[in-house]
């Protein structure tokens, strides 16, 4: 058994800590979330009622897709083959680092450092645009209900206070607070679909939009596009394996239960907003109404108050999806510390709550800067949703959506490497094709995302924000990249723990226990 350092040797008994050769600052607590706990944070990230409320009826009435429920469970389909290898090697490397750890095992330490930087990047992004959305929201609830003209990055700066309060908590905390926000905005939703099937539009309970022909037309890709975006959550499982009992088993149900609840219940919802409308209306309805469509269902069939309260769970919903990607973003930066990618201070955690502080203080900064900027941009009067929504929201949440999708891509095909490898193809074939699969099914959706991103950000053909907005992946990309090169050049052992994690520290051990190496020097 390893040593303990002297700071943790009393507390290495402990079965909620890991006793690691660095100390317990640099490690998660262990044992804080079971497989309930950690399938609700993780579905949490994908704001059910946001995608039901804001994404499906742009599908609908922008892209004019009327077969989104089946799309929905095309996309569960291939992000099933993707959690097959994915989950496998959850069971083989436990790292808050996830995506780039995974990368840096399979595709080599360089790679590792790129996904690292562009995990950082896309999951800050996709979590400081929710904040638009949110500002936006409470500033027209305030104004309906109380009289109150708010400008929305008020309440967006108030949330970003509450949450980086709340990232200084313990994991079980955020999951229990996530978990009742979830359960009673899904429970509604589903009270919504029960009553769309009693009492059906004009076209009574039509499967139309489960007809493959509904899935033609120019809009396609980028429905593909938005709608692969509503999975995001499930992929951040293994972030959170170093807090799990037992990782190798909680993990990977977590992922494949995530992803096919979240199939089933996309799709069902889907299907009800069709059934409500009737397949023939639903694009024309969508179009005119936007993010009013699903309130204007509920209020017609489940009255005002049922409408008022699903308004304040949709508000609920997305600040359980704030708290979702902050504690991701503190987890990567965590791991990023710990391994040399980031300075010292951000691979340590507190020692009352074992939470990843540091990150989690970087993450709010993060937040905070971004918010002030767009406000100082906005020159347009309360009540407009130009800036909130369709600047921060929207080009945030898609510079995320494409750095998510290039990443699990890249991971499928780490997968396939790491196995390998490892002399394991044999055994594990049917796994590899699966990943195989799916890395290229995730491949050709990221086309898809570049080809039409002026669509998806709402910019006009010919603008400079169809490339300048994607380019910040690219640039993470590389700028990541150029920083491996450079560290395996320059500080070699850095480069060589990328992705190792807590592993790097019992080589680091064994290395010092070696009289062989001392006796050289």
């Amino acid at each position: 058994m390893p040593p303990a350092s002297s700071s943790t040797s009393t507390s290495a008994t402990s079965t909620s800590e890991i006793n690691t050769y660095k100390g317990q600052d640099r490690a998660l607590r262990a044992d804080r979330l079971g497989t309930a706990g950690l399938l609700l944070s993780v579905l949490a990230a994908s704001a059910p009622l946001m995608v039901v409320a804001g994404v499906m009826p742009t599908v609908y009435g922008v892209m004019g897709i009327v077969g989104q429920p089946l799309l929905y469970v095309v996309l569960g389909l291939v992000l099933m083959l993707f959690s097959v290898g994915y989950a496998e090697m959850s069971r083989h490397v436990h790292n808050a680092g996830a995506f780039y750890a995974y990368i840096a095992r399979g595709l080599g330490p360089t790679s590792g450092a790129g996904a690292a930087l562009v995990a950082l990047v896309a999951y800050s992004a996709m979590q400081v645009g929710i904040y638009g959305i949110l500002g936006f929201e409470v500033s027209g609830l305030l104004a309906t209900h109380l009289g109150l003209t708010v400008a929305w990055w008020v309440p967006a700066l108030a949330a970003a206070a509450v949450v980086a309060v709340l990232g200084w908590l313990k994991i079980d905390l955020n999951a229990r607070l996530l978990g009742v926000l979830l359960v009673v905005e899904c429970a509604l939703v589903v009270v919504f679909d029960v009553a769309a099937v009693a009492e059906p539009g004009p076209e009574g309970l039509s499967l139309t939009a489960f007809d493959p022909a509904t899935l033609t037309g120019a809009g396609l890709g980028t429905a593909l596009c938005f709608c692969i975006a509503a999975f995001v959550g499930f992929e951040q499982s293994p972030v959170y394996a170093e807090e799990t009992s037992r990782p190798q088993v909680v993990v990977s149900r977590v992922m494949f239960l995530a992803v096919g609840y979240a199939a089933v219940f996309l799709a069902l919802s889907a299907w009800a907003i069709t059934v409500a409308t009737g397949p023939g209306a639903v694009t024309r309805e969508a179009a005119e109404q936007g993010p009013g469509l699903l309130f204007s269902l509920t209020g017609s069939r489940l009255g005002t108050t049922f409408t008022d309260v699903l308004h304040v769970l949709f508000l609920t919903g997305m600040f359980a999806a704030l708290l979702s990607f902050h504690n991701v973003v503190a987890r990567y930066a965590f791991a990023m510390g710990r391994e040399g990618l980031l300075p010292a201070a951000f691979g340590r955690t507190t020692r009352t709550s074992g939470a990843p502080a540091t990150g989690s203080v970087l993450q709010s900064v993060v937040s905070v800067a971004v918010i002030v900027a767009f406000a100082a941009t906005d020159g347009r009067p309360a009540g407009d949703p130009t800036t909130p929504v369709l600047r921060l929201f929207t080009w945030m949440g898609n510079i995320g959506a494409l750095g998510v999708i290039l990443l699990m891509a890249a991971a499928s095909f780490a997968v396939i490497a790491f196995f390998v490898r490892r002399g394991a193809a044999g055994p594990q074939a049917w796994r590899l094709v699966c990943s195989a699969l799916a890395g290229l099914a995730l491949l050709a959706i990221a086309v898809y995302t570049l080809k039409d991103f002026d669509v998806l950000i709402g910019a006009g053909p010919g603008s400079a924000l169809s490339w300048v907005l994607p380019g910040i992946i690219g640039v993470a990309l590389a700028g990541g990249l150029v920083y491996g090169v450079a560290l395996k050049s320059l500080r070699p052992e850095v480069h060589a723990r990328i992705g190792l994690g807590n592993e790097a520290f019992r080589l680091e051990q064994a290395a010092e226990q070696d009289p062989a190496p001392r006796a050289k020097v």
